[in-house]
């Protein structure tokens, strides 16, 4: 089957993490046959950021990391009906414009034979909820939502046909163990600033721990006002700006530990959806410890796969127990490895969207099922 995703960005993922799980839907699609093509906007606000920030050299560098994805640049001129004449199934994300999620629609109303899903991946149907309520989804086959408390709130909406749950996770193939890189760090946080969404938790559950136990700490990410670099470098943590997300896994195996710092309004309003950053640092075989968030739809087992801490005292008293208890390291890696491999790649979610679209009627999808079961 050819695939179409109309994505913010897959080229960049400067602030941009949706970027991660598409490249690793995408990389499965293509290992069991299927064709598929990325569409994103001439004026992305990532990719354009990407640019500024490191030169068109990083997109050089994405093509190298991944050559084997195709991604297109639309503008105002681009003939969509045109494009996507052969598709057998188009997903939208979110972040494209209104008036071109109404001119997909359109276009599947107008008798094109694909199955058409809208794919929300943010918090905008909480926070900013009619940014989401006026797009026109009524010609949607479905929608597909990354956790089952925004798949509620769809559904309490009335927004678009059918709703089902469609978490991230970790592409494989990319993030895992890295045993024979040499360990030159205890701490590192790969995640952006966010927009004041969560300042105050990177304080707390962050700076200060690392800061009180001296630790070899580095950050990664971008969007870090003048301030927070000045908390960072006073706290004597290294800040290494943006890191491409084919880095990462290196990165991560070059340090002791990690940390989960979800957004405020993931922990306020959709509890159970944790960042893609939690799936790839599992997969990698680092300890995690998180900050306050609600594991609701039971992804993972706290205490077993992760360290919860409540407050910047327990978030300090877990890093100094697994820095300094091999044994307890070793389980949590050990835990969280196996929950990814077991619940948690971009293999599962392949199998989990062709399940979705065989409910949705889609003509080709049949053969798509299992393929890997077919062929032993």
């Amino acid at each position: 089957m050819k695939f179409i995703f109309y994505t913010h960005s897959l080229i960049s993922d400067w602030n941009h993490g949706n970027a991660h799980f598409l490249r690793g839907v995408m990389r499965d699609l293509q290992r069991r046959g299927h064709e598929t093509l990325a569409l994103e906007p001439a004026g992305a606000w990532s990719r354009t950021n990407l640019v500024k920030d490191q030169g068109p050299g990083a997109i050089e560098r994405f093509h190298e990391a991944f050559p084997q994805h195709r991604s297109e640049i639309y503008d105002q001129a681009f003939d969509h009906e045109a494009a996507l004449a052969d598709a057998d199934v188009v997903i939208v994300h979110e972040w494209t414009e209104p008036e071109l999620v109404e001119r997909i629609g359109r276009i599947r109303r107008n008798g094109d034979p694909f199955t058409l899903l809208f794919h929300d991946t943010h918090h905008r149907a909480v926070s900013a909820e009619g940014d989401i309520a006026s797009l026109m989804l009524k010609d949607y086959d479905g929608v597909l939502a990354f956790g089952q408390t925004l798949r509620e709130r769809y559904l309490r909406a009335g927004w678009g046909k059918s709703v089902f749950t469609w978490h991230e996770a970790a592409d494989d193939a990319l993030f895992r163990p890295f045993p024979n890189i040499e360990k030159t760090g205890d701490l590192i946080w790969i995640g952006n600033w966010g927009d004041e969404e969560r300042s105050a938790e990177i304080s707390e559950f962050l700076i200060r721990p690392a800061r009180n136990l001296g630790l070899k700490t580095t950050v990664r990410g971008v969007r870090y006002p003048d301030d927070a670099l000045d908390e960072l470098r006073n706290a004597g943590i290294a800040y290494g700006g943006w890191i491409a997300n084919a880095d990462a896994p290196s990165a991560f195996a070059r340090n002791k530990v990690t940390v989960h710092i979800p957004r405020r309004p993931y922990v306020e309003h959709l509890p159970g959806i944790p960042t893609i950053r939690v799936f790839e640092a599992l997969a990698c075989g680092i300890p995690l410890i998180s900050a306050p968030w609600d594991d609701a739809e039971h992804l993972f087992t706290p205490g077993c796969d992760y360290l919860l801490a409540d407050n910047g005292e327990e978030m300090e008293k877990s890093l100094r127990d697994v820095l300094f208890n091999a044994d307890l390291a070793a389980s949590l890696t050990a835990a969280g490895l196996e929950t990814i491999k077991a619940r948690h790649t971009c293999r599962h979610r392949v199998d989990e969207l062709l399940t979705i679209l065989a409910s949705c009627g889609t003509s080709k999808v049949a053969a798509s099922l299992h393929p890997r079961e077919a062929a032993e």
